[in-house]
């Protein structure tokens, strides 16, 4: 299986953990998979201060900027794996 397919694979498994991550946890989830599918986030900060969730995730993928692809993947998808067994 290549790193892709694993990724996918991993995209999937992620949505039937059977405990779920905590909010930091959630948030690597999330930008490594954003890194992953999109590259470099390219979009501006949100603007509603307010909107915690949004600029943390916003935060989260920012910090993973230069990250390759490939290398965000194999992240994502070792860190799913480590999910699966806690």
């Amino acid at each position: 299986m290549d790193l892709q397919q694993q990724f996918e694979t991993a995209a999937t498994a992620s949505k039937t953990l059977t405990q779920k991550p905590d909010n930091e946890t959630l948030l690597q989830l999330y930008s490594l998979y954003k890194q992953g599918t999109e590259g470099d986030i390219n979009g501006e900060p949100p603007t509603n201060p307010f909107d915690f969730v949004a600029k943390a995730k916003y935060e989260a993928w920012e910090k993973l900027k230069g990250k390759a692809k490939e290398a965000a993947q194999q992240e994502y998808v070792s860190l799913v794996n480590k999910l699966k067994k806690a």
